[in-house]
């Protein structure tokens, strides 16, 4: 699912917009403090930033200036909500590098328009239905794996794993960041069982002579090799 960091102060609104993004099948983090944020975007990126512009700690302006400052977060899409409605002052958002900008109080169908919007523009890979990569490719709706024509059966935390994996090629997870991605932040499971579906995953895919798409970094967790290339 794609990940959307909400930041807005207003709870009434915030549990509106992290009802309505479910809703429409995105997975949804609320913080309430633009300090906050910014230390949860140092320890994992969405793939879409809600932000408020006026926030306790941090205002949301100066947080999004903040983001497009450091090369991990320079283009993650950002959507500005303000009651501030003037001209210069949307310009002024958009300026500091936000994506889009929407007026309170805002139509939510609209809303919810625009980050689809953005996602398909920005992330493509986090809302397409078919993802591909080498000679790998993944069904989302109906939930099936193929490698060079021929059907891989999965199972359902090893096709979440496979899909986590090919939506971000060639970044590195780390086995809590894979836990919260796969089984999410209410479930405990413990690190060692990352390794387990791993170790399981790579098993139904690697076949014969087929290259290991997985790839292990030493110390800190696992990445989906985009640049592989399927043997004969």
């Amino acid at each position: 699912m794609p990940k959307v960091l909400v930041v807005e102060d207003e709870e009434p609104l915030s549990l509106l917009l992290r009802y309505n993004l479910e809703a429409e099948g995105y997975s949804v983090e609320v913080c309430a403090r633009g300090d906050d944020a910014e230390l949860r975007l140092r320890e994992d990126q969405p793939d879409l930033l809600l932000l408020d512009w006026m926030l306790p700690g941090i205002s949301g302006i100066e947080l999004c200036r903040r983001l497009r400052a450091r090369s991990e977060t320079e283009r993650l899409p950002v959507i500005m909500l303000t009651a501030r409605g003037e001209e210069s002052e949307r310009i002024r958002g958009l300026a500091t590098g936000a994506d889009d900008y929407v007026v309170k109080p805002f139509s939510v169908p609209e809303l919810m328009a625009r980050v689809r919007a953005i996602l398909r523009r920005a992330k493509p890979e986090v809302v397409s239905t078919i993802l591909r990569s080498g000679d790998i490719e993944l069904d989302r709706e109906t939930h099936r794996v193929r490698r060079k024509g021929r059907e891989i059966h999965l199972g359902p935390t090893e096709f979440r794993l496979l899909e986590f994996l090919m939506t971000s090629p060639g970044r590195v997870f780390s086995r809590e960041q894979l836990l919260d991605g796969v089984w999410g932040h209410d479930v405990y499971v413990d690190e060692r069982t990352v390794d387990v579906h791993v170790g399981r995953l790579r098993k139904s895919i690697n076949r014969g002579r087929t290259k290991d798409p997985i790839r292990t970094v030493r110390g800190a967790g696992y990445a989906f090799n985009d640049q592989f290339a399927a043997e004969d």
